[in-house]
C-alpha cells in the first residue's frame, strides 16, 4: 500500500511539472495558456509557436510519462499518477491547456519497457488512434478510442492492475475531453489540420462572434451536445438546484452559426454563436462569475478567428457593460450593442406610431404606458412619444424617480396629461405600450393588455409573456430587433422570429462589416455620433429596423 500511494503521489508531482510551459516561455516570453483559454493540443500549438517548438515541448510530455514508470518500476499507479498530475496539477488555475497525448505515449512506452504490458496491447491502443484519427480528423475522438482499446487490450492480456489503470486513465480522458465531445455532439469540433486561429482572413468574408445565453431552462436544452439532459430533467433525475450549481463551472462554447447574411456590398458574413450556459438571474446576481465568462468567451471568440466579440443579452450588462472584458482581452474588439439598439429604437418608435395610425388609431386621443421608466431606455422612449398622445402613465418600481420623471416632461408637454404608477395593471388603460425592463422573467401578461393595444417590446428577456398573444387584436412589435440582408439561417433559436436577430447581434455584425472598431459600445454612455452612424451603416449594408407587428417565435426549442 505505501508503496501504490509513492508511486501515485511520486508520479503526480512529476506529471504537474510544466516542462513544456517552461520551455515555451524561455522561448517566446508566453506561456500556452496566455496563448489559449482552452484545450491546446500540439496540432494547435503549432499554429501559435511553430512546429520546432511545439513537437519539442510535446517530446517533453513523452518523456515525462516514460520517466514517471521508469522511476516506479512500471507500477500502474505511477501510470495514473503522471497523467493526473499532467490534466490538473496544483494549484488549479495553473494548470496546462494541452490534452496530455504526448504523456500518454510516454506512459504506453513506459508500461510496455517496465510494467509488463506486453507488445500487443501496447500495439493496439496506437493503431486504433492512428485509424479514428485518419478517418474522423478528430484528436479527442482518436484519443478516447485508443484509450478504449488499451482497456479491452489489457482486460485480455492482463495483468488485472494495468485493466484497472487504463480505465481509471480513460474515465480521466472522458473528463478532460469533455468540452471536445460536446463540440462533436454540436458539429463545431475543428479536425486536425483546422487552423484555430483565422490570419489570413478573405477579404469576401467578414468573421464576427457573438455571446448569447439560455433564456430558461429549456434553452439548455437547445445544443445537440446538451438535449440528452432534457428527458433526465423532466423526469426530476436531474433538479434545476444542481443545474444552477454546475452551469458557473461550464466554460462558453461555439455551439452554432449565423449563415446567409450577404451584405449590400456582395460581401458574406459569418457569426459564431458562442453560448455561455448561465441564466439571467445567474448573470444578474453572480457578476464575478458572469464576467470570467464572457471573458472566456471573448478569447474563444479571438481563437476562432473573429475580429469583433458581442456581448448579447444580460450579458452586455457584465464587466462594466463590456469594459472590464475589453480590458482583460485587447486582442478582439468588444461591444455591447447599445448604439444601435439605441439607434433603432429612434428609429422605430416614429415607425410604430405611424402604423398605428394607419390602422385607425387616434394618437392625439391615445393613452400609452411606458414600462420600466425609471431607466435610461425606457424613459427615452417616454420623451420621443410625450409630445404625441393625449395621455402618458410612466410605470416603474421607484415612486420617487418616477414622480421627478414625470415633473420634467410636464414641464416641457404641458398638453399631454402624465400620470405615474408602480402597478403594471395601470397598462390595462393604454392604447400603446412599451416596455424596457432589465427583468429575467415577464412583466406584461393577458390583465394587463386591452384588446387592440400596441406593444413594442425592449426588454431581454421578452418583458411581454406569450400570454398577450391570445388577447384580441393586440399587436407586438418586438423592440431592438433587425433583419439582416440575405437569407439569415440559424440552428439555434434566437427567440426572435425567422430571419431577425437583436439589435446588439447587429451592431456586431455592422461595426465588424465597416471595420469601424472606434464605434464599440463599451460602459454605460452612448455617443449621439455612435447611434447616427449605426443607422446610416446599417442601412447601407442592408439592415432592416422592425417597425411593424411581426411573428416573433415563442420560448420553445428549436426544430
Amino acid at each position: 500500500m505505501t508503496w501504490m500511494l509513492l508511486a501515485l503521489v511520486g508520479s503526480y508531482l512529476l506529471g504537474a511539472l510544466p516542462l513544456g510551459s517552461l520551455l515555451i516561455k524561455r522561448v517566446t516570453g508566453f506561456t500556452p495558456r496566455e496563448m489559449s483559454a482552452h484545450n491546446l493540443g500540439v496540432e494547435n500549438l503549432i499554429h501559435f509557436v511553430g512546429r520546432p517548438l511545439a513537437l519539442a515541448s510535446f517530446g517533453l510530455d513523452l518523456l515525462k510519462g516514460f520517466v514517471a514508470l521508469a522511476l516506479f518500476a512500471g507500477s500502474p499507479w505511477a501510470a495514473i499518477g503522471v497523467y493526473l498530475g499532467h490534466l490538473y496539477p496544483l494549484p488549479l488555475k495553473e494548470l496546462p491547456r494541452g490534452r496530455g497525448n504526448g504523456v500518454l505515449l510516454g506512459v504506453l512506452a513506459g508500461l510496455w519497457a517496465f510494467g509488463g504490458l506486453t507488445w500487443v496491447a501496447a500495439a493496439v491502443p496506437v493503431v486504433v488512434y492512428a485509424a479514428v484519427l485518419a478517418l474522423s480528423g478528430y484528436v479527442a475522438l482518436a484519443t478516447l478510442a485508443g484509450l478504449t482499446a488499451l482497456v479491452l487490450a489489457t482486460a485480455v492480456t492482463g495483468p488485472i492492475a494495468l485493466a484497472v489503470a487504463a480505465l481509471a486513465i480513460l474515465l480521466l480522458a472522458l473528463w478532460r475531453h469533455k468540452t471536445s465531445l460536446m463540440r462533436l455532439l454540436d458539429q463545431t469540433e475543428p479536425k486536425l489540420g483546422e487552423q484555430l486561429p483565422v490570419r489570413a482572413r478573405d477579404p469576401g468574408v467578414v468573421t464576427a462572434a457573438f455571446m448569447i445565453h439560455p433564456l430558461s431552462l429549456d434553452d439548455l436544452w437547445q445544443p445537440g451536445s446538451q438535449r440528452w439532459l432534457r428527458p433526465l430533467y423532466r423526469r426530476g433525475l436531474l433538479s434545476e438546484a444542481l443545474i444552477r450549481r454546475l452551469t458557473p463551472y461550464l466554460r462558453p462554447l461555439k455551439q452554432g452559426e449565423i449563415k446567409g447574411v450577404r451584405l449590400a456590398d456582395g460581401r458574406k458574413l459569418r457569426l459564431m454563436l458562442l453560448t455561455g450556459p448561465l441564466l439571467p438571474d445567474q448573470i444578474r446576481n453572480q457578476p464575478e462569475v458572469a464576467t470570467r465568462m464572457a471573458i472566456q468567451g471573448a478569447r474563444l471568440a479571438h481563437e476562432l478567428g473573429a475580429e469583433a466579440f458581442g456581448l448579447g443579452a444580460f450579458w452586455s450588462t457584465v464587466g462594466n457593460k463590456g469594459l472590464d472584458v475589453q480590458q482583460a482581452v485587447p486582442e478582439i474588439h468588444i461591444t455591447n450593442g447599445g448604439a444601435y439598439t439605441a439607434a433603432t429604437v429612434k428609429a422605430a418608435v416614429p415607425g410604430l406610431l405611424a402604423s398605428f395610425e394607419a390602422e385607425g388609431g387616434a394618437l392625439k386621443r391615445a393613452c400609452a404606458a411606458v414600462v420600466g421608466a425609471n431607466g435610461v431606455v425606457a424613459f427615452g422612449v417616454a420623451r420621443m412619444i410625450a409630445g404625441e398622445v393625449a395621455e402618458l402613465i410612466l410605470v416603474g418600481r421607484d415612486p420617487e424617480r418616477l414622480n421627478r420623471s414625470a415633473e420634467t416632461l410636464r414641464r416641457k408637454f404641458p398638453q399631454t396629461v402624465i400620470t405615474t404608477s408602480t402597478e403594471v395593471a395601470a397598462c390595462a388603460a393604454a392604447d400603446l405600450v412599451f416596455t424596457a425592463t432589465s427583468d429575467p422573467a415577464p412583466v406584461l401578461y393577458a390583465e394587463h393588455v386591452k384588446p387592440g393595444a400596441w406593444l413594442f417590446d425592449l426588454g431581454r428577456p421578452a418583458d411581454v409573456d406569450d400570454s398577450v398573444r391570445r388577447v384580441p387584436g393586440v399587436h407586438i412589435v418586438p423592440g431592438g430587433v433587425v433583419r439582416p440582408p440575405g437569407a439569415m439561417q440559424s440552428l439555434i433559436n434566437l427567440h426572435f422570429g425567422d430571419g431577425l436577430v437583436p439589435a446588439c447581434l447587429a451592431e456586431t455584425m455592422i461595426m465588424t462589416a465597416t471595420r469601424a472598431f472606434d464605434r464599440k459600445s463599451l460602459g454605460p454612455q452612448t455617443k449621439t455620433a455612435d447611434i447616427d452612424f449605426y443607422l446610416e451603416a446599417g442601412a447601407r449594408l442592408g439592415f432592416e429596423i422592425v417597425t411593424r407587428d411581426e411573428q416573433v417565435a415563442p420560448l420553445e426549442l428549436a426544430r
